[in-house]
């Protein structure tokens, strides 16, 4: 054989083959290569946007957890109030119920001294009685005599 042929005859097949391999192959290798690469764009894309949506995530996370705790801290705020006008409410209730209970006691003391004092002028007059029936020597009638009795209580 002749060199020259079999290297031709080579250069054949490997053109056919060549021409097969692009006709053929090479479309199916390039789809699936291209499929495989907007696979990837996509899921780079969605990585992407993934990112974006965690970091809005974040930012509206944050706002809200900014958010909350104003609120918070106004229902604390609103609590303390409460809690000192409550306590100031239970000041004035405290007061004046014990300013009542003063004046009542006043009172209560005031009539309590009235009546010692018309019972202490009661029984003076009794002992008036009896002394000056004593000293007279003779029995005084207090029922006879109640107008005078009561005169000298009255001065008492």
């Amino acid at each position: 054989m002749n060199i020259n042929l079999t290297l031709i005859v080579q250069m054949l097949v490997f053109v056919v083959l060549t021409l097969f391999t692009m006709k053929k192959i090479w479309p199916h290798i390039l789809g699936v290569m291209d499929e495989r690469s907007k696979k990837i764009a996509l899921g780079l894309a969605a990585a992407e946007k993934g990112q974006e949506q965690l970091k809005q995530a974040h930012q509206e996370a944050e706002v809200i957890l900014r958010e909350a705790r104003e609120r918070a801290q106004k229902i604390i705020d609103q609590a303390h109030q409460r809690g000192n006008e409550a306590i100031e409410q239970a000041k004035g209730t405290a007061t004046s119920e014990g300013q009542r209970l003063v004046a009542a006691a006043h009172q209560q003391i005031t009539l309590e001294s009235t009546r010692a004092r018309e019972g202490l002028r009661h029984e003076v007059a009794q002992l008036a009685v009896q002394a000056a029936a004593k000293l007279l020597e003779r029995e005084i009638d207090p029922r006879a005599h109640a107008d005078l009795i009561d005169k000298l209580a009255a001065q008492i």
